[in-house]
């Protein structure tokens, strides 16, 4: 396994690229699945993630086929030969039971395994279920799969989400689509990436109204149609980059962020002492007189994202004072915390919240990555830290993290990717 590592103290200054969303892209993939012409994706990430979804999509039978010489533009598209998203791809990502509402409108049936992903909580599917359920499809679960059915099509139903889930929203709309009569979301999430999805599904055809509400109302087709759509900016790379910028008191510029994205995480930063500033082609990001402690909790959008929490508490680690930071949407979400503390962090988990106190320094040391999003926390630890650290299990970062070391290291970060 590939380790990074860092030495510490030097502030970032310079331009980094934010790539297309992760997030944006895997239900856009999966939407592909919807027509038997080709949906064409521009800016897609070059991520572990986006591999997997190529894969799962590829073995239905679709084709997906990279245009152009940069591997960002993909060609998804074609016939549904297999109904069946099998364990030992669907293991590897949560966002692959997102191929099991257009595979139902579609074709009638379907076979997903449960799916994996990053160990922060249990994440049930059992919205995404009631709702197909809703709209007429027969569903059980057996040997950890889900058997959906629906030979004679979907038909529009009113949903009402128990919570607004992102996953959920997403299935369901696909789903809608190509039902018959009309479908109804209440309570839908209203992330930036269901409404990028929504938008290419009304250039697929699709009859939607309601796009960036928590309230999807969504007219049935015959058929959806070929389109080309260019995938939104990552909202949680730009974010992550920001407090880069912060926690090593340095100054970057991002293009192509996109601040009407990043909702409450501007508002938190700026209470921290970071100014974001729009420009013409993304955003500027710079501390201004030193970092102060806040208090955040992650909500559904536009609240402070749970994906930004261990980027914050990170930061919150090397700020004057204390700050709370309480977990709302994830039950197992603070296991970085302990390898925070390994850098020199006082953080003591209290239940749903983590009580950070400022430290007016980390010191490097070995640690070990357990997620996604606490990978790159402990980057952004190294990146503030005296002396060397050296972030272990980095196959977490290359799921949602595009050429990180290269990017930091363009930008002033002594910072290098060590081979397993």
């Amino acid at each position: 396994m590939d380790r990074i590592l860092i030495r510490g103290g030097r502030p970032l200054s310079g331009e980094i690229p934010i790539g297309g969303a992760k997030n944006a892209a895997l239900p856009l993939m999966a939407a592909g699945l919807l027509t038997a012409e080709r949906l064409v994706l521009t800016n897609v990430p070059q991520l572990a993630d986006i591999a997997t979804m190529r894969a799962l999509v590829a073995q239905h039978g679709v084709a997906v086929e990279p245009r152009g010489n940069d591997g960002r533009t993909l060609a998804i598209g074609g016939a549904i030969t297999n109904t069946e998203a099998p364990y030992d791809i669907v293991r590897k990502m949560r966002a692959s039971v997102l191929v099991l509402g257009p595979l139902l409108t579609r074709v009638g049936e379907a076979r997903v395994s449960l799916p994996g992903g990053c160990a922060i909580g249990t994440r049930p599917i059992d919205l995404h279920l009631k709702g197909l359920e809703q709209m007429g499809a027969a569903i059980r679960l057996d040997g950890g799969y889900v058997h959906a059915s629906a030979p004679q099509g979907l038909h529009g139903a009113d949903i009402v989400l128990a919570m607004p889930s992102v996953g959920a929203t997403e299935n369901l709309l696909m789903a809608a689509t190509l039902a018959d009569g009309q479908t109804v979301i209440a309570n839908a999430a209203r992330e930036p990436e269901i409404s990028d999805l929504a938008d290419c599904l009304a250039a697929m055809g699709a009859r939607i109204e309601g796009i960036g509400t928590d309230r999807l109302t969504v007219e049935g087709v015959g058929r959806l149609h070929g389109a080309t759509h260019a995938i939104i900016p990552d909202r949680i790379e730009t974010g992550t980059y920001a407090c880069a910028a912060a926690i090593t008191g340095g100054s970057l510029h991002l293009r192509h962020a996109r601040l009407d994205h990043l909702g409450a995480v501007v508002r938190v930063l700026a209470e921290a002492g970071v100014e974001v500033t729009e420009q013409d082609d993304g955003v500027t990001v710079r501390r201004l007189n030193g970092l102060h402690g806040t208090d955040a909790m992650t909500e559904p959008y536009p609240g402070f994202p749970t994906d930004m929490q261990a980027q914050l508490m990170a930061l919150m680690s090397v700020a004057e004072g204390a700050a709370m930071i309480t977990e709302t949407i994830f039950e197992n979400r603070f296991m970085h915390v302990p390898e925070l503390n390994r850098l020199g962090a006082r953080v003591n988990v209290h239940g749903a919240s983590a009580i950070v106190r400022g430290v007016a320094a980390l010191s490097g040391a070995p640690v070990m990555a357990t997620d996604l999003r606490a990978s790159v926390s402990l980057v952004l630890a190294g990146l503030a830290a005296r002396g060397e650290t050296l972030v272990n299990r980095v196959y977490h970062l290359d799921r949602g993290y595009e050429a990180v070391e290269q990017k930091l290291a363009a930008c002033g970060a002594a910072i290098e990717r060590l081979p397993g």
